[in-house]
């Protein structure tokens, strides 16, 4: 990483303590006639600060993802991150060696949008302690992230991947095209190269299939077939997952981790089942792992998914993600057209003709909507 000068910048804090709000209108107060000024609560301070954000110079360099804090190189490691949950990460330095490491404060508190500080695949700089512990110091600026919406704030499932496999399955759980699209949607967004695996196809007829398969092959996706149980399409799986890293997702039940005990035998990893009840897939993966491929490459098997809420994507950008629209958008009547109630829509004229998928265009609908697609 290229040397910079430091210097001071001011970067915005999260409070991790509030002081309890007012409680009464103080102007209000002031202005009743049967109020006396001297008489006014004077044990709570007003502040023009938020209450939740205050600024503080840190020593740094400024990168186009942020503000970083400057720290002494000389005594740390730099290190991936295999796994990470709340505060406690397992980091795997240059030299093959793990350390469980927490998060530095300072790290913790630096305002961001995403719900984690640190999340699996990151590169941090990492200074070690005793009996393979270690606190994280920095964490560089990512690129290629899985992120979907939860509660107002960015959840990043994966960081710094070339690849998604989306994976579906033919049936028990049923094939979700808008889900997919949900998952292509985040990937185009986090500038992520997107595969589309559809297991379990031994449990239906192939000609099923070849809808679905030639809608997402004429868009320009890779899709493979699969099936962990009988091993049908895992050498194809095995090419396309070679020297790459790659995230795997996709909601529960599908077998996604059954795949990669398919794609390398010696991973072992523990498999769940569908609930005869719900006719759901029972979460088995409790959290995003980053996992060495003997034959060259790195996956990270995640937890199913059972909602997916995009993340910064706003209705009007819905369109620049649907590669189809494109040839369209031009023949719509109105600049600002939707797509969904205009006349002389281009895209909707495309949908009647067949040029565009019915099924892709019920997916944009509901994503301009802002619904959450659910996988149920």
């Amino acid at each position: 990483m290229a040397k910079s000068k430091h210097k001071k910048l001011r970067v915005a804090f999260r409070k991790n303590r509030q002081k309890r709000s007012r409680s009464q209108n103080f102007t209000r107060q002031a202005l009743d006639e049967s109020a006396r000024a001297e008489d006014l609560q004077t044990s709570e301070r007003l502040s023009g600060k938020g209450e939740l954000t205050r600024r503080r110079t840190i020593l740094g360099t400024e990168d186009e993802a942020g503000p970083l804090r400057n720290v002494d190189e000389s005594n740390c490691l730099w290190g991936r991150v295999l796994s990470a949950v709340g505060l406690n990460s397992i980091v795997r330095a240059e030299d093959g060696t793990q350390y469980e490491c927490t998060v530095r404060r300072v790290i913790r508190t630096m305002t961001r949008n995403a719900r984690n500080a640190v999340v699996t695949g990151d590169h941090v700089l990492m200074k070690p302690l005793d009996n393979s512990q270690g606190v994280i110091e920095r964490v560089h600026p990512r690129r290629g992230t899985l992120s979907r919406g939860a509660g107002r704030r960015e959840h990043i499932l994966v960081a710094n991947v070339d690849q998604v496999l989306v994976v579906a399955s033919a049936a028990d759980p049923q094939l979700k095209p808008n889900l997919i699209d949900r998952f292509l949607v985040s990937a185009e967004k986090g500038e992520v190269a997107a595969i589309i695996c559809i297991n379990k196809i031994d449990l239906v007829e192939p000609a099923k299939l070849q809808s679905i398969v030639g809608i997402y092959g004429r868009l320009g996706y890779e899709v493979v077939l699969t099936s962990a149980t009988s091993s049908l399409g895992i050498s194809r799986l095995q090419s396309l997952l070679k020297d790459c890293e790659t995230v795997l997702t996709g909601q529960s039940g599908v077998g996604k981790t059954a795949l990669l005990n398919a794609v390398q035998p010696g991973l072992r990893l523990r498999t769940g089942g569908i609930s005869n009840w719900t006719r759901k897939g029972r979460h088995t993966t409790r959290r995003a792992t980053l996992l060495e491929l003997d034959f060259g490459g790195w996956v990270v098997d995640t937890p199913g998914i059972r909602q997916f809420e995009l993340w910064d994507v706003m209705p009007e950008e819905v369109e620049g993600y649907f590669v189809e629209f494109r040839p369209f958008v031009t023949l719509c009547k109105f600049p600002d057209c939707t797509h969904t109630h205009e006349s002389s829509c281009g895209v909707k004229n495309a949908v009647e003709r067949d040029c565009i998928a019915r099924g892709r265009y019920e997916s944009y609908l509901r994503m301009f909507q802002g619904d959450i697609a659910p996988a149920k």
